[in-house]
């Protein structure tokens, strides 16, 4: 054992801890969650400390044998060595001063490692007059914040840009599969499975160039401010090369702040960030929704399309297959909007001149980028790459439903078509069949008004109509069917879809 001190008294340590006093009275009083700080948060605050160490190197106030040792240390650290001595958790008092004092204390004492001396001879080097030197937990915390933010961004930005290559080419896929649409779960208007696909990739899309373009607003970092943002305790020329070191540790577009007082007080930059999150997670909800209803069954569901069976889905009912990627992309994504909830409120209840919650705003964000990462991944390869369409099945819902009865109400108008539906469900046959018979529309015009291309056309044109009518018998008010087909016509007002209409 070894014996440190601190302005509380003293306390023994193993003899090989890397961790000091500091972190061991956090890992005394915040036995709260039994979690650890997040690994790219460890990663990013090495390099925080190995920016400093270098900063102070170049002002002359790091000797060379000290700074280096500090940065081969920060640099086994961010390589993830070491990680069983960061033993705080994440959900401390101080701001974070906890973590910040157990990086301070890992780096200083391996430091002395690699110098050829033991952990606890502070007075050769010390965590607080060394590896510290010039910082406070106040700048240091949240620029590591933010370097961690942006390379789980860069990663989540990848993942959804191949989870939208993946929905188009789907839509590429079933652009000739024509299916029934649905509004508020009820049968609707017929589109194809392609155009419900490139919706979802649509959707999408609009996430990947809001998760490209938030990662600007964490790009400019308070290292330098040290306490409230003044630089109050750092040489000037300090604070101007530690952002710059950093920016080359990282590899990351960063820069300083120009208004430290502001970057070290307010969070609100990462509530906008985990509300881009929160938009993409409500996405994700809904077509993992979607995918989920249009999978149902599948003998007795919807069984539009099949995802991949991926384990057996119950104990007690043989051959059962669950829709387990879908249903674990929506837990992630309740999870990201209800950290969006917990980090709007911790930023909001931030004080003065620094936010005391800040170790919730990291944990909530950490979380919910690393979690959007990861279930985005394995929506696109293990549940999106494999979806099949069931075309007998989306052609016999589309016979079955009324899709047919809306694309002729141009034809033949609302209450006329209403007509025709009552007779077809009083003798218990398909529309379509109805109309045969009653000498309005054979089967094959019936296909022909439903095919593909017609869905993907944008609205219709004289004439489309006039092709396929074979009669007009049966319409209500239409003329005597000697006339011969009627050209579309728009519908009056009160017909058809009105604004009301879902």
């Amino acid at each position: 054992m070894r014996q440190e001190s601190d302005a509380l008294g003293a306390r023994q340590l193993p003899e090989g801890a890397l961790y000091g006093i500091h972190t061991l009275r956090a890992i005394e009083n915040f036995p709260v969650s039994e979690t650890r700080l997040f690994p790219e948060f460890i990663r990013a605050y090495a390099m925080v400390k190995a920016a400093c160490a270098k900063a102070n190197l170049d002002t002359g106030h790091l000797d060379p044998g000290r700074a280096g040792a500090i940065a081969a240390a920060c640099d086994e650290v961010a390589e993830g060595r070491h990680a069983d001595q960061f033993l705080v958790d994440p959900y401390q008092g101080g701001a974070g001063t906890s973590t910040n004092m157990n990086l301070n204390e890992v780096v200083a004492n391996r430091a002395l490692q690699l110098l050829g001396r033991k952990p606890g001879e502070y007075d050769f080097l010390s965590p607080l007059g060394h590896v510290n030197l010039h910082q406070s937990t106040n700048d240091t915390y949240p620029t590591a914040l933010r370097v961690a933010a942006l390379w789980l961004l860069k990663d989540l930005e990848a993942a959804t840009a191949r989870l939208q290559e993946v929905f188009q080419e789907k839509e590429a896929a079933f652009a000739h599969v024509v299916k029934v649409g649905r509004t508020e779960c009820m049968d609707a208007v017929p589109l194809t499975l392609g155009m419900e696909f490139g919706a979802f990739a649509e959707a999408l899309s609009r996430d990947r160039w809001r998760i490209f373009k938030c990662r600007e607003r964490i790009k400019q970092v308070p290292l330098g401010g040290t306490a409230v943002g003044t630089g109050l305790g750092a040489p000037r020329e300090f604070i101007f090369r530690a952002a710059e070191h950093l920016r080359g540790l990282t590899g990351l577009p960063l820069s300083r702040a120009e208004n430290l007082v502001d970057a070290t007080a307010n969070a609100d930059p990462f509530v906008e960030v985990s509300g881009i999150l929160s938009a993409y997670a409500a996405n994700l909800l809904k077509i993992s929704s979607d995918l989920r209803l249009l999978a149902s069954g599948p003998a007795t569901g919807i069984g539009e399309i099949r995802l991949p069976a991926l384990q057996a889905g119950s104990s007690i009912m043989p051959g059962k297959v669950n829709p387990v990627i879908p249903e674990c992309v929506g837990q992630v994504a309740l999870r990201v909007v209800a950290n969006h909830q917990a980090l709007t409120l911790a930023a909001g209840l931030g004080q003065l001149q620094i936010n005391q919650f800040l170790p919730l705003v990291t944990q909530s964000l950490l979380e919910s980028l690393r979690l959007l990462r990861q279930a985005t991944r394995i929506f696109a390869d293990k549940c999106v790459a494999g979806i099949t369409a069931n075309e007998a099945r989306c052609r016999e819902l589309v016979e079955k439903s009324h899709a047919l009865a809306t694309v002729l109400v141009p034809a033949l108008g609302y209450e006329a078509v209403s007509k025709l539906m009552a007779a077809s469900e009083a003798k218990g046959v398909p529309l379509a069949e109805h109309l045969e018979a009653a000498g309005i529309l054979t089967r094959e015009a019936a296909a022909a008004l439903l095919a593909p291309k017609r869905m993907r056309k944008l609205g219709y044109e004289a004439g489309d109509y006039a092709d396929v009518m074979t009669s007009q018998e049966n319409r209500g008010s239409a003329p005597d069917p000697a006339e011969g087909p009627r050209a579309p016509r728009t519908p009056h007002k009160g017909e058809g879809m009105g604004e009301g209409d879902a």
